[in-house]
């Protein structure tokens, strides 16, 4: 996903493309059987061995649910100097949160053998895609690599189960911090973005041109991240 940002940016930065446990090239310590036992603590612990492998502080960028991952990282004290966080999906503005029960239930279904069932409740329930547009997903030749990684369903489904809203450690957090959103995304998200922004207390919300839907303006984040980096603190 980030691939094409990264590239943009290496010639200023040092850049490091973090597949999330159980994506990519990453393992995952989790059996199906076992994926109910997943806390948010696990991939912070992650985060922290990058960061800690690589130098020791770094400015995390986060897209959707890796947004609010690296805010629960940073709440928790992750040696993080800075803060882009990419339309994460907060229960705010309207946008609703996942069900509490969301990731028990995706957790049964994976572990009974069913990971296409867990991928597609997860676009239906949490995600909210219209059923019929589930159904094309599942007939279409992506389905089977979202299979090969369904139990990172319930990772997300975790992160953001109700109730889903910043928590007052994250409010109170004195890092710099860029809510970051496209001109033409979902309006949920955009309202989410915003009233995030104005809930955390070192944060700036930046709009930006670009992008289609829930992704990411490349150029558009790269120019941004080449200024705000480069002054150091996002002032």
């Amino acid at each position: 996903m980030w691939a094409p940002l990264a590239a943009l940016l290496r010639d200023a930065f040092t850049m490091l493309l973090v597949d999330r446990r159980g994506r990519g090239d990453s393992g995952d310590a989790i059996t199906p059987q076992e994926v109910a036992t997943y806390s948010v603590e696990r991939e912070i612990d992650d985060l922290d061995a990058v960061i800690a492998a690589e130098g020791g502080r770094a400015a995390v960028l986060g897209f959707s649910s890796g947004a609010t991952l690296a805010l629960h990282a940073a709440a928790a004290g992750a040696a993080i100097s800075a803060l882009v966080l990419y339309e994460p999906p907060f229960a705010l503005g309207g946008l609703p949160a996942a069900a509490e029960d969301a990731p028990r239930r995706l957790a049964r279904m994976i572990a009974d053998g069913h990971p296409g069932d867990a991928v597609a409740t997860m676009q239906r329930e949490v995600i909210g895609l219209p059923a019929h547009v589930v159904e094309q997903a599942r007939s279409s030749p992506m389905w089977h690599a979202l299979e090969e990684i369904a139990q990172t369903v319930v990772y997300d489904a975790t992160l953001t189960a109700a109730p889903n809203v910043p928590t007052p450690a994250m409010c109170a957090l004195d890092v710099p911090t860029l809510v970051v959103c496209g001109a033409e995304t979902w309006p949920a998200l955009r309202a989410s973005a915003a009233e995030l922004a104005q809930r955390l207390a070192g944060a700036r919300l930046v709009e930006l041109a670009g992008g289609a839907g829930h992704g990411i303006a490349v150029e558009e984040t790269a120019a941004l991240l080449r200024d705000e980096l480069a002054r150091g603190a996002f002032a």
